[in-house]
């Protein structure tokens, strides 16, 4: 991995570029193919554009993501607004302000760009032993299809408390984002992001977490609208006795893009990870990325770890790329998993509730429904859960399922 000092008013490039594709004519060079071997910069120069060659690129349609590539004029494009649970959050933190930093460290150009473009990121944080019983919520509004704003919000949940924290997005803007996650020891934390943009809009956001001693991180990706949005969560499961689950849901209409590329890393010994990740796609141009990296790492003996994703094709036209990966650098674990399963109705489904009387409409209907509630049910908010189950049936009702 192409080394930088932390610090991100220091970070250095020690290779003439850091891009792996830009450096595949190079002789001898092989380019980076495993997500813990990426280099990493608050540089967005060190990375270079782009080109949709490289790995972590090639399933994007990156000539439409070119607005991000460098910083936003202004912040005119997303306003945000605490819609609940405003006594939870501190004062904004500048690039060199703790904890923003303390763990995330940017991936790609996308990322650096939020990161050098946010001169003040938003810190929400939980106190120490504190039980906050209704979700924190955020909302972040585009301006316009051709408004530009990039941003760093910190989620931090202090030793022993517990609480959930939700970020809504709609409108429509050009948006880039960071999301610093750190969970403290012995807290529980869920973090939802849900994103019902305009289908002009652009959003591409990177998720990074920490999961510290015998802490718990419960984390969705919901992902409705917008032209492109691409929400790619890193969850480093660092503590011994941490538990991290991953899960997420998108439904993409005809020429959306919905992307997420998820990494679970098991760093300490004893711990869980579970990532369940559906979607459903319908109409002409609709598609899906899903890419699910994990790395147990060789000091996370004990560990039990599962990955999956599941997609369900409802027209001609639609496309879902899933992509799991797993990599282990010890024996000594508990047990590790990966599936991935692209298709159409199950026939013995639909079988089964017409040979039953129910007729062929309905029964495509329940099937699907049945197939997407299940991530759903998880939420925990049932008004949230309400809304996104009549998004479902909205969106089932256009396409006669």
């Amino acid at each position: 991995m192409t080394a930088f000092t932390p610090a991100p008013s220091t970070a250095q490039q020690t290779n003439a570029h850091i891009d792996p594709a830009a450096q595949v004519s190079d002789a001898g060079f092989v380019p980076v193919q495993t997500r813990s071997e990426r280099p990493r910069s608050f540089d967005p120069e060190d990375f270079g554009a782009p080109t949709g060659r490289e790995v972590n690129w090639k399933h994007t349609p990156v000539a439409q993501l070119t607005a991000l590539f460098s910083e936003a004029s202004g912040d005119a494009g997303i306003v945000r607004e605490v819609l609940a649970g405003a006594e939870y959050v501190s004062s904004p933190l500048a690039a060199v302000s703790a904890p923003r930093g303390e763990f995330f460290i940017p991936e790609d150009i996308v990322s650096a760009v939020a990161w050098q473009g946010s001169d003040e990121g938003m810190h929400v944080r939980i106190p120490r032993d504190e039980e906050v019983a209704e979700p924190i919520m955020v909302g972040f509004t585009g301006q316009g299809a051709g408004k530009r704003s990039d941003d760093h919000i910190v989620i931090e949940a202090l030793e022993n408390s517990s609480a959930t924290v939700l970020l809504r997005h709609s409108g429509s803007a050009q948006y880039a984002q960071n999301v610093e996650i750190i969970a403290r020891p012995g807290s529980r934390l869920t973090v939802i992001t849900v994103q019902r943009w305009n289908d002009d809009a652009i959003h591409a956001s990177a998720h990074q977490a920490r999961v510290d001693k015998d802490a718990t991180l419960n984390h969705f990706v919901l992902s409705f609208g917008g032209g492109i949005v691409r929400v790619n969560p890193n969850v480093e499961l660092s503590g011994t006795g941490s538990e991290g689950k991953l899960y997420g849901l998108s439904y993409s209409d005809a020429g959306q893009h919905l992307e997420s590329q998820v990494y679970m890393h098991h760093k300490g010994a004893h711990t869980t990870g579970d990532v369940l990740y559906k979607g459903a796609l319908q109409g002409q141009g609709a598609r899906s990325v899903w890419i699910g990296d994990v790395l147990i790492g060789p000091d996370a003996t004990g560990t039990d770890s599962y990955e999956a994703n599941r997609n369900l094709i409802l027209t001609e036209g639609a496309h879902a790329d899933s992509i799991p990966n797993l990599e282990i650098e010890t024996g000594d674990i508990q047990g590790a998993g990966h599936a991935s399963a692209t298709g159409r109705f199950d026939d013995e489904q639909l079988f089964y509730l017409q040979a039953r009387g129910i007729p062929e409409i309905e029964a495509r209907r329940l099937v699907v429904l049945g197939f997407l509630t299940d991530i759903v049910n998880r939420l925990g908010i049932p008004a949230l859960e309400e809304e996104l189950l009549a998004v479902i049936e909205s969106e089932l009702a256009a396409v006669g399922a």
